[in-house]
């Protein structure tokens, strides 16, 4: 799958999350666990943009972006999808996950930044 497809994939389900949150969450969860997940869908959505702003860069550019690309998809992933598995289903074992993903998205921003330095 190329960084475009994942991140329009992310971003169609970061949307459709965030809209499920909004419209079928709130009369079964606490306005705590509607927060999380609102939180979560939109790190998601946040972050599927910059995905796609980097495909763009590297398709412009042809400078290799694999390593942010990778953490942030797995940062994704891990911090959204944790949070949606507790809300959802009260997973408690997906708690350790969630700063793991966090993690993962914090070295994306610092690998951006190493990417930023130049060629």
């Amino acid at each position: 799958m190329s960084w475009l497809a994942a991140a329009a994939a992310l971003g169609f389900l970061s949307v459709a999350a965030g809209a499920f949150g909004a419209h079928g969450l709130r009369e079964s969860v606490t306005p705590e666990r509607l927060s999380a997940w609102q939180t979560a869908a939109h790190y998601g959505l946040v972050h599927s943009g910059v995905l796609l702003a980097l495909a763009l860069y590297a398709a412009a550019t042809g400078r290799a972006i694999a390593l942010p690309a990778a953490l942030f998809c797995a940062g994704i992933v891990l911090f959204s999808g944790s949070i949606f598995g507790l809300v959802l289903f009260e997973l408690r074992f997906l708690g350790p996950v969630t700063p793991l993903g966090g993690l993962c998205l914090l070295a994306g921003w610092a690998s951006l930044f190493w990417l930023a330095r130049g060629p």
